[in-house]
């Protein structure tokens, strides 16, 4: 379920963009103005407001923005103003060219989207840059992690609910040998995580269970302080239980001293149209502290502001 609320009766697009430009003009910027647009406007409003703001000012809205804001705030509503799928590409060129967490990042965008979305974020960075997706994950990546990052970014799943339990049960065999022998970076492993649709990947996990005792996860976690290793936990946690990734994500990115406003950002952005009611709730659940709540108490000012209306706050 997602977050995001629109109002019962949005202004003509026509007036958003004035109301817009209106934000940008006089002494000052009306930061106000701006979330109560862009922080109630679905992708296909966005997405039309953008294009109508070029058309009538003769110049693209997200240079507007970026002259008129700054920080946390201003990447918030960057992030959040873009396509989907154009954000999914940025997001995932900004971590190839990174070390920390970007194997993190690459593979969230891969695992968590659908097959179709997936297809547009590598065809929107073809747009973008010129390149694939694939040649720039292939290039910034090495070893193992190159062997499952490879493969996820290119992936096609198959997305029905029919399953195969005699695969199932096979596959569940197959895992269990090369996680009991460390073959950690096993080609039949991989391919397993990268190929198989989300439905045949969650039998297979749950016949493992019930036949070896254990969640997969705890069996990968002989070496916690592996980084592939934890990235392989992190890949089954997306393609079976995304809310629970996504809640750890947010409860890393609030609860440590300094927050990681990049994490926090980027869960918000790309989650409030999709499933944020739903991390929020098992962040609740979790943490016995409400999502929005935590929020406020670690952030501030506009940024505090854009976050608290994409996740679907409403001030009493």
């Amino acid at each position: 379920m997602a977050t995001l609320t629109v109002p019962a009766t949005v202004p003509s697009v026509t007036e958003d963009c004035e109301q817009l430009r209106k934000a940008f003009s006089g002494w000052g910027t009306n930061e106000g103005l701006i979330i109560a647009i862009l922080g109630h406007r679905n992708a296909e409003q966005r997405k039309l407001i953008r294009e109508t703001y070029a058309e009538t000012y003769g110049e693209d809205l997200l240079r507007a923005l970026d002259k008129e804001l700054s920080n946390d705030f201003e990447r918030v509503v960057l992030v959040w103003t873009l396509d989907p799928a154009e954000r999914d590409a940025f997001l995932a060129n900004e971590a190839t060219k990174r070390w920390t967490s970007s194997n993190q990042v690459l593979m969230e965008i891969a695992c968590t989207r659908s097959a179709n979305q997936l297809l547009h974020a590598r065809q929107a960075y073809h747009t973008r840059y010129k390149k694939s997706l694939e040649e720039d994950v292939a290039h910034h990546t090495t070893g193992d992690f190159r062997k499952l990052l490879l493969p996820l970014v290119c992936s096609y799943r198959y997305e029905g609910d029919e399953v195969n339990m005699t695969l199932a049960k096979s596959e569940a065999k197959l895992l269990h040998e090369k996680i009991s022998n460390k073959a950690y970076n096993d080609d039949d492993l991989i391919r397993v995580l990268a190929t198989r649709s989300k439905a045949q990947i969650n039998a297979t996990l749950n016949h493992y269970k019930n036949e070896y005792g254990n969640d997969i996860n705890k069996d990968l976690k002989a070496d916690p302080k592996d980084e592939f290793l934890a990235l392989l936990r992190a890949t089954v946690k997306c393609l079976v239980r995304p809310e629970r990734y996504f809640e750890k994500v947010l409860r890393l990115a609030i609860n440590r001293r300094g927050t990681d406003e990049g994490a926090l950002t980027r869960v918000v952005t790309t989650r409030a149209e999709v499933d944020l009611k739903i991390i929020a709730d098992e962040y609740q659940r979790r943490n016995s502290v409400p999502l929005d709540r935590a929020i406020a108490k670690d952030t501030h000012g506009d940024y505090e502001k854009m976050l608290l209306a994409l996740a679907g706050h409403v001030e009493a």
